[in-house]
This record gives C-alpha cells, structure tokens and sequence, in this order.
C-alpha cells in the first residue's frame, strides 16, 4: 500500500498547516484548565488579573507556532493575535464558532508566508 505525502500541496506547506492547527486545539482546549478559561475574561477574574491569565494563555499558543514554523516572530504574532480574538470574544460575546474560524485562520496567514519566505 502507497501513502501519499501530504508535505505539500502545490508548494503549499499542507503539514505545517495542519500541525498549527493541531497544535491550537492541544493549547485550547488540553492545556487551557476551566480556571484560565473564565478569569482569562475581563471581569471575571478572581484569583489573578484577567489579563495575567489571557497573556498566558496566549502565549502558550505563540511557543507552539514558532517551534513549528521555526519563526520567532510568527510566535509573537500569533500570541498577540491570539490575546486579540480571545479578547474580543469576551468582551463582544463572540461565538466560539468565529472565535475558532479567526484562530485557523491565523495559522493558514502563518503557512502562507512561510512559502512567501521560502520563495523570497
């Protein structure tokens, strides 16, 4: 039996989209505890300030972009883009159906300039 190599598709890095991907829903849904989950909000905050746990939270995202993408900076956009959605999840009552759609597609943005770079 043949396996066909999902390394690329038409140059674009399928595997390293789908291991951002798989690695959001480890550090959203594994890694984030249900104290995190609510005092990460503004107002809800309890034991520590909401913004010390959404800062956290977010930044367990960029470690796991930038160890996949091997780029630093992608890591720092993606905590900041991150403590962004989530913000405004909380704060607008987003859905956590647009919260998760604005989170992949992140890490689609993260993929492709990875071929932007490699290209360059």
């Amino acid at each position: 039996m043949n396996f066909v190599a999902l390394d690329t598709i038409n140059g674009w890095p399928i595997s390293i989209f789908l291991n951002l991907v798989f690695a959001h829903f480890l550090c959203d849904f594994a890694l984030q505890n249900d104290k995190m989950a609510v005092e990460k909000c503004p107002g809800r905050d309890v034991t520590l300030p909401w913004y010390w746990w959404l800062t956290a939270h977010s930044a367990t995202h960029g470690l796991a972009v930038s160890l996949i993408t091997g780029i630093p900076l992608f890591g720092i956009l993606e905590m900041g883009m991150h403590f962004l959605l989530d913000y405004s999840k909380c704060r607008f009552r987003l859905s956590l159906a647009f919260d998760q759609a604005g989170h992949i597609l992140c890490k689609f943005l993260w993929a492709s300039l990875l071929v932007g770079l490699r290209l360059a």
